[in-house]
Order: C-alpha cells, then structure tokens, then sequence
C-alpha cells in the first residue's frame, strides 16, 4: 500500500511538472516574434528595424533565426513557424499566390487585392514601407551606350547579340514574373541564357561574363557595378511595395504582453524613399557596414530610437 501510495504521488509531481512546463514554454511563445532572416540586406536591414523597434516600444523579444529563401520563409509564416517577414505585393502575387497582375481587377490595388486574397490564409500585409523594389532589367552603362538602350523593347532589336544572365531563383517556374514569361512577353531572343549564383552575378556583369540581368530596383550594388536600369516601358513587372508581412493571429497572441505591437510595427509605414533604401544597402554591401549598425543609425535619425 505504502509502495501505491508513492507511485501515485510521483505521478502527481510528475503531472504537476509538465503543467509547469508547459505554461513556461507558453509564456515565453506568448513574449518572443520569430523571424527568418532574408536573402538579401533590405530584408535583413528592414527585419532588425522590426527588432529595434519591437523591443524598445514593448517587453516582448525579437528571435531573428537563420536565412531563408522567400518561398521557404512564406511556408514557414504559413505553418505558424515564425511570425512575420519582409515582402512585396508583387512576390505576394506572382509567386506566392501564382497570379498574374492581369487578375488584379482595374479599380482595385494590387496591394488591396493581394490583402484580400490572403484572408483565407489567415495573414495580411501591414502598411506600404514607402519602397518599390521591383524587378528590373539592366546593363552594363558601355553596353547602355553602345545599343543606344533606354528601355527594355530596345533589347528586342539587339538581345541575339547579348548573354542573359541571372540568380537560379529568376529562371524557376514559381510566379509570373520570371525569365519564359518575360522573354515571351517581350519578344526577346539572347544569344545564351545562364543560371547564376547570387553572390555572383553582379562580378559575372562587372567582368564582362553576361551582358544584361535582372536586378531589383533599391539594390545599392546597381551602384556600385555602375549599372543602366532600363525602362520597363511594356510593364511586364509589377509593383513590388515593400510591407511587413504578418500572420493574422500575432496580435490576438499578444494582445497581453503588447497591446500596441501593430502601432509599433506601423511605426515603419512609409518612412522609406528608394534612395534611402539603396543608401542602406549600399552601406552593407559596399561599404561593408553592419546591418545593426546601420538599422540602428536610421532610425535614431528618423526620432524613432
């Protein structure tokens, strides 16, 4: 009996325990913002902005995790495995929804629409940050010079001459605007088409090794590798506004912890310019600063530290 007696108390601590457990392990959920980390420095710069700004204006902490792919990040925002990213109403579109800037109906935003169509998966897009990072094509400024181009419908008379080259990403089939459907829309037809590694494209232009890419309009190595963005004068590519992606339920989640979390993460709804923005990642990526540093700098200069 006195053996009973004992194992049945065990077990009464030992249930007591995991309830203990379990309502830690909830609390510290209920208190910390999970984030993959992005691909590229605006994503990064933009998602410790989130952190400095989160954790000065609440007691909640900010938990930037490892980089992922946007795809990849998306699927994980949508599992409930972290709470927010950086995107774009055109990535939200073309490649997460797979529509097309046709499906935008004529009176409506392809901002409002993205936001309307993404309710069935319980997230939504936060205030515009005040950026268009939109796909781009461009070329080397000899090459600008030497075929006379200013826009993109000029390659068509001269794109047999030149090499196409671009991150592995451009050339998938996940989303409209990619690589088929732009040389199809265009009319375009390059003497070579090559896959590229991101971290080498932009010394694969600046040696010479392809002639055109495609690049996105706020990066600061455009720059740097003195790159002519020519005019999408067809508007194959659409809008890609900057804006804070987030899942539906994180401010039920922590309306007890932070109650003002949504005022804090709107504190960056249009505080960008595009040449803010490649003033930032031109400090990263060329100037070798940190993301830390230079987040924290900008927004001490906007008052807002």
């Amino acid at each position: 009996m006195k053996m009973k007696k004992r194992i049945l108390s065990m077990l009464l601590i030992g249930a007591v325990l995991l309830t203990t457990a379990g309502c830690g392990s909830k609390g510290k959920e209920e208190s910390t913002i999970t984030i993959y980390d992005g691909q590229f420095s605006e994503m990064r710069i933009i998602h410790y902005m989130v952190k400095l700004l989160v954790e000065e204006n609440t007691d909640i902490q900010v938990l930037i995790k490892d980089e992922m792919s946007p795809v990849n990040c998306y699927n994980e925002l949508i599992k409930g495995n972290c709470d927010l990213m950086n995107s774009y109403d055109g990535t939200l579109l073309t490649t997460f929804l797979g529509l097309d800037p046709s499906d935008v109906p004529e009176d409506t935003s392809l901002y409002d629409f993205v936001n309307s169509k993404s309710e069935e998966k319980e997230i939504r897009l936060l205030g515009k940050l005040g950026i268009n990072n939109t796909y781009a094509v461009a070329v080397p400024q000899e090459i600008a010079d030497e075929y006379n181009l200013d826009k993109t419908s000029d390659l068509i008379a001269v794109a047999d001459n030149l090499v196409f080259g671009a991150e592995h990403d451009f050339f998938t089939e996940e989303g409209s605007a990619k690589y088929n459907p732009f040389v199809e829309f265009y009319g375009l037809q390059f003497k070579d088409a090559k896959q590229i590694d991101l971290s080498l494209k932009y010394s694969a232009v600046e040696s010479g090794n392809i002639d055109v890419t495609v690049v996105y309009a706020t990066d600061g190595l455009n720059r740097k590798a003195k790159l002519k963005v020519l005019e999408d004068d067809l508007a194959f590519f659409p809008e890609y506004n900057g804006a804070l992606l987030v899942r539906e339920d994180l401010f039920e989640r922590m309306k007890d912890s932070a109650p003002n979390l949504e005022v804090v993460l709107r504190k960056l709804d249009g505080i960008f310019t595009q040449e803010d923005m490649i003033d930032l990642s031109y400090a990263v990526d060329i100037d070798g600063r940190t993301v830390e540093e230079v987040s924290e700098e900008y927004l001490k200069e906007k008052g807002m530290l």
